[in-house]
């Protein structure tokens, strides 16, 4: 039995090139170059701008590996022509935000949050952070789960201390999240 999601081949734009060396996939598009480690369960095709991936028979986890890494691709792909973003908000009177660079190029957040001290959030690199306006963050890179997992990161900063709350809906929150407010106590 094979994998649905692997079986569907993978349409590469023109402008993006891809090259497969050893067990190396690299995917160099207009935004910039993702490299992705392919495990030995699966083997990589690319002929007629498409990308085909098939599990190695014989091997544990074949199947579900396939899967993976032609989701993975296929974000790389997307990644490299169109990039990710992610936006959060900060909800709470006195919640700000603004966005630097450290000595060494990368994106810096200075959040103050209510707190006797301000809250320093160094992105890694490959994330690039701006802010519309104090309350609003965008985290925009080309790979997802690095996007996703600096997004994650700032929303969870301060130990989780600064989710959103179910009373007022205070604290950091995506963009397209839903908080189900509570109703306060009565007397």
């Amino acid at each position: 039995m094979s994998s649905r999601v692997a079986r569907k081949p993978i349409e590469v734009p023109s402008g993006v090139d891809v090259r497969i060396q050893d067990a190396m996939v690299a995917v160099k598009g207009a935004k910039g170059e993702l490299k992705l480690a392919i495990p030995a369960q699966v083997s990589v095709k690319f002929a007629d701008k498409q990308l085909q991936i098939s599990a190695n028979a014989g091997l544990p986890n074949a199947d579900a590996m396939a899967g993976t890494i032609r989701a993975i691709l296929n974000n790389n792909v997307q990644g490299v022509t169109n990039g990710f973003s992610k936006k959060l908000q900060l909800v709470g009177v006195g919640y700000r935000a603004q966005v630097g660079k450290t000595k060494d190029g990368r994106a810096m957040l200075n959040l103050t949050l209510g707190m006797s001290h301000p809250v320093v959030y160094i992105a890694p690199k490959g994330i690039e952070l701006a802010c519309a306006t104090v309350t609003d963050i965008e985290v925009t890179g080309l790979d997802r789960q690095l996007v996703g997992q600096a997004a994650a990161d700032i929303r969870g900063i301060c130990k989780g201390l600064r989710k959103p709350e179910p009373y007022k809906g205070k604290g950091i929150r995506y963009a397209d999240e839903v908080i189900k407010l509570k109703e306060t106590k009565k007397k």
